[in-house]
Order: structure tokens, then sequence, then C-alpha cells
């Protein structure tokens, strides 16, 4: 399998394309099997809807390509820590392992007081909490 900071160095792709159109500097793609299912930027701003974060657009088109709602082989990579809105998805849809660079400041799925992501305070026919790897900036 290629390496975390592979598919990272993409996502950081997608985020600059993101960020010229006026979006935040975010993307993310969904992986199986070491072949990108799907890949997006964020576009809360572009689209003018608040659901569509990068990581929520990336489950959108591979829920679509894998003809399935059931992606606990996939892997997340993305450039910030998902949100509580992005966590609540990646549990629902069962994805097993998320990959991030970015912290973020306010309401993460991981780092705040409502910490979806790793909680184990869910309705039991979500997935367990997702193997979670943070690679870190280089200023970390």
């Amino acid at each position: 399998m290629k390496p975390n900071i592979y598919y990272i160095h993409r996502c950081e792709i997608l985020g600059e394309a993101a960020a010229k159109k006026g979006s935040p500097p975010v993307g993310s793609l969904i992986v199986k099997n070491d072949v990108i299912i799907s890949e997006s930027e964020e576009a809360g701003k572009t689209k003018n809807d608040v659901t569509c974060h990068a990581e929520i657009e990336a489950v959108r088109i591979a829920v679509r390509e894998l003809k399935t709602s059931d992606l606990s082989e996939c892997i997340l990579f993305t450039t910030h820590e998902p949100c509580i809105m992005c966590s609540y998805v990646i549990r629902f849809y069962k994805i097993k392992k998320v990959v991030y660079k970015n912290n973020v400041d306010y309401l993460g799925g991981i780092s705040s007081s409502m910490p979806l992501l790793i909680s184990d305070d869910v309705p039991p026919h979500w997935s367990k909490p997702p193997e979670i790897v943070h690679v870190p900036s280089e200023n970390e």
C-alpha cells in the first residue's frame, strides 16, 4: 500500500483548488484496496451548501461509485480533522480508518468536547470508532 503521505499530498492539492475557488483549503479522498475511489474538495461556499464539506462530498461519490452504503473496507484521507458533521457521516457509513493532517480549533470530531468520531456513545447500528491516524505537519 502507498504511504499515508502519498494520499495526504493529493488531498492538499485538492484543498489548494478549493481555496482558489473561495472555499476553505480542504481536500479529501476515499481509498479502497489502495485504489482511489473518490476525491473531492471543500465546496460549502461555492455550492452555497454547508453540507458540502470535502469529506462528505468524497463519501457521496464513493457511495455512488461502489453502489453501497457500506464503506467498511475504505479509508478516508483528508487535510483536516473531520468536524462533528463529517464524523457523523464517517461513522454512519462505517469507514474503517481516517487519516488526517491538520488539527482544527473548533468542533473537531476527535479533539472537541463532542468527539463523535471516537465516541462509543452512538447508536448500536453504527460502526465501532475508526482507526485514527494523524499525519503531523512539519511545524507540529
